[in-house]
């Protein structure tokens, strides 16, 4: 059992929908990025993602967008990306760590280099945002052999092949995109939303994150039995950005905190 896998099922048996905390590697400078993966773990974070900075991050809105073209002009590579997986993997054994990119500098690394370097790394589990399933086999396959998750995203607009497809080839959990648009926080999360994660439900057992626009302690609460984690980013960053660099790991720790609720930190 992989640590997604298992971190989820624990989830499930204390009854609580799991949080997964988004930032980008390398901002707002590559060496803060350690602390604040603690910073969101001490505050209640369940599975931490890492985006890789590109330079045309079609599905992110303003903020990520914001924070990838920074961390870019910072020097940030993808093999620097695998560097800090590995720093903080030395210090958060048991935290799943998941990668979110696009394909091309995995390309550009070569898919089967790249693979690897994320396995020896202590990556979990991998989502390629722009990466169909109809052409995510061979990726799939490479990920598969080296024990890492194949993350794959739904829109509210996919149908029921495209859903069927993603459930056959996901592992890990399915990332069910909660708007038909980009990140960035949002008042209200919609209000079909239980429907859309109904259909994703008839076609898979795997568990269910919702992500794009949850940034408040009321939708982490309506999501609640409806599924199975809710995925925080451009909040996150949002926090990051209002908040002093002496008191940016202590302001993650807060407002997360404030996600989870009176119980506060991660058991």
């Amino acid at each position: 059992m992989g640590r997604i896998e298992d971190t989820l099922r624990r989830t499930r048996d204390e009854g609580r929908l799991a949080l997964v905390a988004f930032i980008t590697a390398g901002y707002p400078e590559p060496e803060a990025t350690p602390g604040l993966v603690r910073a969101l773990v001490e505050g209640g974070a369940d599975l931490v993602e890492l985006g890789i900075p590109f330079s045309d991050p079609l599905a992110d809105g303003a903020t990520i967008q914001r924070a990838s073209f920074r961390a870019l002009e910072a020097g940030m590579t993808l093999a620097r990306c695998l560097d800090i997986v590995r720093e903080i993997r030395s210090r958060e054994e048991d935290v799943p760590l998941i990668l979110m990119g696009y394909c091309n500098p995995l390309l550009a690394m070569g898919l089967r280099p790249f693979v690897e370097g994320a396995a020896a790394a202590g990556v979990d589990g991998l989502i390629v945002v722009d990466l169909p399933p109809e052409e995510g086999a061979e990726l799939a396959s490479l990920c598969r052999s080296s024990g890492i998750d194949s993350i794959l995203l739904l829109a509210p607009s996919s149908d029921e092949t495209r859903i069927a497809a993603v459930a056959k080839q996901a592992s890990g959990f399915i990332y069910c995109v909660s708007v038909a648009g980009v990140t960035g926080a949002r008042r209200d999360l919609p209000s079909d939303l239980g429907a859309f994660l109904g259909r994703v439900r008839k076609h898979t057992s795997l568990p269910l994150a919702v992500g794009f626009g949850v940034s408040r302690r009321e939708h982490v609460e309506s999501l609640a039995g409806l599924a199975d984690a809710a995925v925080v980013g451009s909040a996150i960053i949002d926090v990051i950005d209002a908040a002093p660099r002496e008191e940016r790991e202590e302001r993650v720790r807060q407002y997360l905190q404030t996600l989870r609720g009176p119980d506060g930190a991660r058991p």
